[in-house]
């Protein structure tokens, strides 16, 4: 017998990916053709400046499309932006959500605990420790470190710059997005 339709959609879910990151002003340094005896030279300044990111790669209900939402930070991530990220997305995405995430001390917060209690359509399912091989927004934050790969930004804005234009350049394509999804060694079916 089959499951009418508006019961078929409170059991699906929106699948999201959940990951933070932090971006250096430090050149990351990448393997590169270069003529015999000149390697390539990165000049920069020794800065700990950085940008700090959150990502969440999303899965539609029906498994048809993949969507990518982010946001940045010139301080470091807290409770308080996973919680302003998190409402972010309530606003974005209709329906369940389904969060999986690693077990990282912001996302064990009672700031975070009590927004969860108030959202029931918001489920939480966590990552085993070290397993980050298992999350495909590890693989966003891949594709952005090698389109940053063997460049020298020397301010935060030109850093940023070259942050948003890879997240845009991953976001806008379901073949870079399902890459993400794919290099994961999740079991994708």
């Amino acid at each position: 017998m089959a499951m009418d339709q508006k019961k078929m959609q409170k059991l699906m879910a929106h699948l999201i990916f959940l990951d933070e990151s932090g971006f250096l002003l430090i050149p990351n340094v990448k393997r590169t053709w270069a003529p015999r005896g000149e390697p390539p030279i990165h000049d920069h300044v020794f800065s700990r400046e950085k940008i700090s990111a959150i990502s969440a790669l999303a899965v539609s209900p029906q498994r048809k499309h993949l969507s990518l939402y982010t946001h940045l930070w010139r301080n470091d991530i807290s409770a308080e932006e996973v919680l302003e990220f998190l409402k972010h997305l309530l606003r974005h995405l209709r329906g369940n959500i389904i969060i999986l995430w690693d077990r990282a001390s912001i996302h064990k917060s009672h700031l975070i605990n009590e927004f969860l209690e108030k959202h029931p359509r918001v489920k939480i399912e966590k990552f085993p420790a070290y397993a980050p091989e298992l999350n495909p927004a590890e693989y966003v934050w891949n594709q952005s470190d090698s389109a940053l790969s063997n460049t020298s930004p020397e301010e935060l804005d030109e850093l940023e710059k070259m942050l948003t234009a890879s997240i845009r350049k991953t976001g806008g394509s379901q073949k870079l997005l399902w890459a993400c999804i794919h290099a994961s060694d999740l079991s994708w079916k």
